[in-house]
């Protein structure tokens, strides 16, 4: 694995994590700065898995990544610390939304409407991209550990949030046992849909919502044996 330590990087691992402190994703919209640095985070991602899928993570240099962003390999490993966790932002920018939209979701409207019905708020060509882009990224998870574990990780850090929103909404702590249950059958169902959608045939951007919609509506019918 090819990797960099450099002094004040920014840490990936923190992204989703700090969500689940009120720190992280929110609906209003971020200063400049903020926003610069998510779009190059984003560009360097698809960038990554579209090196990935061409030749493989192993024959893919850190590099090679960098001269794809257009920035140079020292600013690469300002925003990752290996190669691999530079596609975690492409995982991340979903999950991140969905969490500050559950969090303004009207009290008196299930969440769960929230999760299926979350809109793009990103122009029709850009977000067809990032479904590529995703959709390139998560079948490499079946062959690339390494991106495999990237995959896993995101998800098992989005599920506190996930979880304190919940109880935040039903007079729960966090750590209570219904809104834990409920916040992993809610990030489990959004991981298999979106590993559903990307392996099915004919995966089209616009049926990836449909494929969300479907899984929460197993997850919240519950065990049928």
């Amino acid at each position: 694995m090819e990797t960099a330590h450099v002094t004040g990087a920014h840490d990936p691992a923190s992204d989703a994590a700090g969500t689940a402190s009120g720190g992280g994703a929110r609906l209003g919209r971020p200063p400049l700065t903020e926003r610069r640095k998510a779009a190059t985070r984003l560009e360097i991602a698809r960038e990554a898995v579209r090196l990935f899928a061409d030749r493989g993570v192993a024959a893919t240099t850190a590099e090679e990544i960098a001269a794809a962003a257009g920035i140079s390999q020292r600013t690469l490993w300002r925003y990752t610390s290996s190669k691999e966790l530079c596609v975690r932002p492409l995982l991340t920018y979903a999950l991140d939304f969905v969490i500050a939209l559950m969090r303004s979701w009207p009290r008196d409207r299930p969440l769960v409407e929230a999760v299926a019905g979350t809109p793009s708020t990103r122009p029709a060509a850009s977000a067809d991209t990032d479904a590529d882009a995703l959709r390139d990224l998560v079948l490499l998870t079946r062959s690339e550990p390494g991106l495999r574990a990237v995959w896993l990780q995101v998800h098992h850090d989005a599920e506190p949030a996930f979880a304190a929103v919940i109880a935040e909404r039903t007079g729960c702590g966090a750590d209570d046992i219904e809104p834990r249950v409920q916040a992993t059958l809610l990030n489990g169902a959004l991981r298999i849909a979106v590993e559903q959608w990307a392996w099915s045939a004919d995966p089209q951007p616009a049926s990836l919502s449909r494929t969300i919609h479907r899984a929460l509506g197993i997850a919240r019918s519950g065990f049928s044996h």
